[in-house]
């Protein structure tokens, strides 16, 4: 069985020396690009949270109709479709 200290330490040397290949001249985020990702994503988070509770009390039930007489509805549908007959 090979030593597995050996393959890790060979391991740990050549992944040092791709970490040496990064250009230090280049911007990367940093601490403080990590801190706004977090405070927006904690703000997205509370949105939704407040989103959830708000669409909770929400009532999407409907009041029924008012009941109308048999004679008015029959009157009204024929006022409709007189009103149709004048237009086309």
């Amino acid at each position: 069985m090979p030593d597995m200290s050996a393959s890790a330490s060979l391991a740990m040397t050549q992944l040092a020396t791709l970490a040496k290949e990064v250009d230090e001249d280049k911007v990367t985020p940093g601490v403080l690009g990590f801190i706004v990702f977090a405070v927006m994503a904690l703000a997205v988070w509370g949105l939704m949270k407040s989103m959830n509770r708000h669409m909770s009390r929400v009532d999407f039930k409907e009041s029924p109709e008012p009941q109308t007489d048999a004679g008015d509805s029959q009157d009204s549908a024929a006022a409709g479709s007189s009103a149709k007959r004048q237009q086309g």
